[in-house]
């Protein structure tokens, strides 16, 4: 994989070190510094000498702020990914208004920083195969996650699971705990996910497998003794199907066979 080329928008000099230091401590994706910059002026000014894939961007800058650069960015043909990272957490809403990639406050763990990286770099093959007339972004969830608020694409998300009073997304290598309801998240993620059960919802490119498991085994029917379950691919995780949604979940497995 191509390192992922960084550059760093932020008015404090410590706070481009530790974003640099974050940087060179993270092996996977890869990265590469291109270039720093104080203010947008001069982030504009590197992006022309030197091309980059993701910029991370402070808000609170001298002159126009981190918003306005990256919506600036935004109406610009093959603009880089724009990730922010800021002390404060009251304009999440209005950068993903944006697409950022990810919203990032300060201090930043490297934990935080790579998954946002990962997302980037996982974004980029996909747009760089697109045909010219592709629609640029894949269709993302907007979701709130323990007071962070972030865009998850579809096509990362495997299953939704109401538990309590939450909601658990499952994504191949993450859980997301979600403070939206079930029946609303599933108005917004359309018809590509499909109902199983009063608590779960599954995309249906994840749909592998419909057997009956018996009550000892993960994901019995909630009438207890033995029920019907759905294996979800890659994670191969057993969820239970009600059989009221019996049905539905047969034909979904068909129609995948037909594809």
């Amino acid at each position: 994989m191509k390192p992922l080329r960084v550059l760093l928008v932020d008015d404090e000099p410590l706070a481009r070190l530790r974003l640099r230091t974050l940087l060179a401590e993270i092996a996977e994706p890869p990265t590469e510094v291109v270039g720093e910059a104080e203010h947008a002026a001069e982030a504009l000014q590197g992006l022309r000498a030197r091309a980059a894939d993701l910029v991370l961007l402070d808000i609170a800058m001298p002159g126009p702020d981190g918003l306005a650069l990256a919506a600036q960015l935004a109406a610009e043909p093959g603009a880089p990914a724009v990730v922010f990272v800021t002390a404060h957490a009251e304009h999440a809403l209005s950068a993903f208004e944006l697409a950022a990639a990810d919203y990032l406050t300060k201090p930043v763990r490297r934990e935080r920083l790579q998954a946002a990286l990962q997302r980037v770099a996982q974004r980029r093959p996909r747009q760089e195969a697109a045909p010219a007339d592709a629609t640029p972004d894949a269709p993302v969830l907007v979701v709130s996650d323990r007071g962070r608020v972030l865009r998850l694409p579809l096509a990362e998300i495997l299953y939704l699971k109401a538990e309590l009073k939450y909601v658990t997304l499952r994504t191949a290598t993450r859980r997301y705990v979600l403070d939206d309801a079930l029946g609303d998240l599933e108005q917004r993620l359309g018809s590509g996910f499909l109902r199983i059960h009063r608590n779960a919802l599954v995309a249906r490119r994840a749909v592998r497998e419909l057997q009956r498991r018996p009550a000892s085994e993960p994901a019995p029917d909630e009438a207890g003794g033995e029920g019907w379950a759905l294996r979800v691919a890659p994670t191969d995780e057993w969820l239970a199907v009600s059989r009221r949604q019996l049905a539905a979940v047969r034909q979904a497995l068909a129609e995948g066979a037909a594809r």
